[in-house]
């Protein structure tokens, strides 16, 4: 299993800093420390592996979360995101000159910052990949998708809680209407995606749409016929398309 995203937290309102806190660890990451000002975070990210960071601007310290940017643009090679109450075009014109990897208004709900923090990730890693591409001969066909951000697992959200989920744990997503139905091992998660768009964020190795309105995950397979697989006694419709692709890899 893939250990959480490493978030440190730099800001200087600890009674803001300890609900953020509460918040990423509640989602599911893992808060490396919570400082407030900007000598401690350059200690926390020598000394510890960070994954991104949040920073407010203004901190208790000459130096700002600007600064900060700066030292982690020029020495590391991770995310940031700026989380502040400053939403003049002054401030804001301020930060763009350290292109942030994301800009978060206070007050915001965990939702918020989980939205932010992921888009963050994957838009920093798909650059990442992008700049790979631009200098390396990769091989042809390769893709990204921006759960490679989460290596091995998606966050899904039930009520108010946004629950990890491995890959290898989902066995098939179900189209119904507006939602999904994911399936794992031990429960049902709904998800309000169109299906080819969820489809995007699996591995493309593992995952396929077997039917107009089913997503399945092949290592889950237990049985097939002329016209249905069977996933943990769960018959599932398939196309002719996937069932031939099915058979020619039992076969080859």
């Amino acid at each position: 299993m893939e250990h959480p995203i490493k978030i440190l937290i730099v800001e200087d309102n600890v009674i803001i800093a300890d609900d953020m806190q509460s918040m990423l660890e509640e989602i599911g990451y893992e808060v490396v420390d919570n400082v407030i000002v900007y000598e401690q975070a350059v200690e926390v990210l020598k000394n510890n592996h960070v994954d991104l960071v949040l920073i407010d601007i203004i901190l208790a310290s000459d130096k700002t979360g600007i600064d900060l940017g700066k030292h982690i643009r020029k020495n590391y090679n991770i995310p940031f995101i700026f989380v502040t109450s400053n939403s003049d075009k002054a401030t804001v014109e301020n930060a763009k000159t350290v292109k942030p990897d994301g800009y978060l208004v206070k007050p915001f709900e965990q939702q918020d910052l989980y939205t932010s923090i992921e888009i963050a990730l994957s838009n920093f890693n798909y650059a990442q990949k992008a700049n790979e591409k631009s200098n390396l001969d990769t091989k042809a066909g390769e893709s990204f998708t921006s759960n490679s951000v989460l290596k091995d697992s998606i966050f899904v959200k039930k009520q108010h809680l946004y629950y990890r989920i491995q890959f290898s744990d989902i066995q098939f997503i179900k189209a119904d209407n507006v939602y999904l139905e994911v399936n794992t091992v031990n429960k049902k998660f709904l998800v309000r995606s169109p299906l080819k768009d969820y489809l995007e964020k699996l591995p493309k190795n593992k995952f396929f749409r077997a039917h107009k309105s089913y997503i399945v995950n092949v290592d889950h397979i237990d049985a097939i016929n002329s016209k249905d697989i069977m996933i943990n006694n769960n018959l599932i419709p398939i196309s002719k398309e996937f069932k031939e692709f099915i058979i020619s890899s039992m076969n080859s």
